[in-house]
């Protein structure tokens, strides 16, 4: 039919591959999710006392009896979905990226934009921790990826300003330059360059990766750091086009305020419900990591009955 008044969707554009790749994502993600909690979720049915809670767990529990035939199945089924899930991972976050560098406008049209936006989402993400059911090796190891990770946004960083500097575009060196000296520099000086670059680099030390309140200071850096971020390339880029006419500043009303604010607040309350009602480490995951979920734990007792720490093994 024709398109004369543009009402059909634009399959050319990255805001429609956001639609496909953005659901696609979250459709992966909550199987994931689900089947990991298949197992909770039948232990919650047998344990619930009221027939309400029984029946419903009972129906999301898809019939779970904990046999081998269940176990084998559904070890498969989540390793799957595990690896169907990570390269959704690198795609749906380049894909996002496209939305940015498919445009005209400074800072914006880049192609380092795929993988600095997996680089930033892998690097946001790990900025969380789990007290008593985190070990401090899985805080040494995540901190070790925060390191990695943060190298990379690091890199991702020097490289926009090389290419703006080597390309020898004057929008695309102004739009740098007024990036690091114009009215939100303290936003790129602090929020991109400390937050992001700088506070990862105590990850190089054993001891900080060692005292929680050194790692709860850097991924508390992390998290505002990314924020920053995103705020930056929007604002950043829109704020001084081309037009000097249209230059001017954000400056947030008392409903971007709150609106930031509620966002805030509808997710730790949705957070705090889901934990209420449902486990937050699936129990399937604990389960293969303790030592007798070795297939030669058997072996290992008959052979060394006492422990390392000198407890006899029970």
């Amino acid at each position: 039919m024709p398109n004369n008044y543009g009402i059909w969707q634009n399959f050319r554009s990255p805001l429609m591959w956001d639609v496909f790749a953005v659901s696609t994502y979250f459709t992966v993600s909550v199987l994931f999710w689900y089947t990991g909690l298949v197992p909770d979720l039948a232990t919650l049915r047998d344990r619930a006392r009221s027939k309400i809670k029984k029946f419903m767990f009972g129906i999301f529990a898809l019939g779970w009896r904990g046999s081998n035939r269940n176990w084998r199945h559904y070890e498969i089924a989540y390793l799957l979905l595990a690896g169907l899930s990570t390269p959704l991972v690198l795609s749906v976050h380049s894909v996002v990226s496209f939305d940015f560098a498919t445009s005209i406008l400074p800072t914006w049209h880049s192609t380092i934009f795929p993988p600095y936006f997996v680089a930033g989402a892998i690097f946001g993400g790990f900025a969380i921790k789990l007290h008593d059911i985190i070990t401090p090796q899985h805080i040494d190891k995540m901190a070790k990826i925060i390191l990695l990770t943060g190298s990379f946004v690091a890199y991702a960083y020097a490289m926009e300003f090389f290419i703006s500097w080597y390309s020898g575009n004057a929008f695309e060196r102004f739009a740098f330059w007024n990036r690091v000296f114009g009215p939100y520099w303290w936003y790129w000086w602090v929020g991109m360059l400390f937050c992001n670059v700088l506070s990862p680099q105590l990850f190089w030390f054993r001891w900080c990766r060692r005292n929680l309140y050194v790692v709860y200071f850097v991924c508390m850096c992390v998290n505002a750091g990314m924020w920053f971020e995103r705020f930056i390339i929007i604002v950043g880029g829109l704020h001084r086009d081309f037009l000097p006419s249209a230059w001017g500043l954000f400056i947030p009303t008392w409903v971007d305020i709150w609106t930031f604010i509620g966002t805030l607040g509808i997710f730790t309350s949705l957070f705090l419900v889901f934990v209420r009602y449902l486990p937050m480490i699936a129990m399937s995951e604990v389960k293969i990591v303790v030592p007798e979920a070795d297939a030669h734990y058997a072996t290992a007792v008959e052979h060394h009955p006492v422990a390392p720490g000198g407890k006899e093994r029970t």
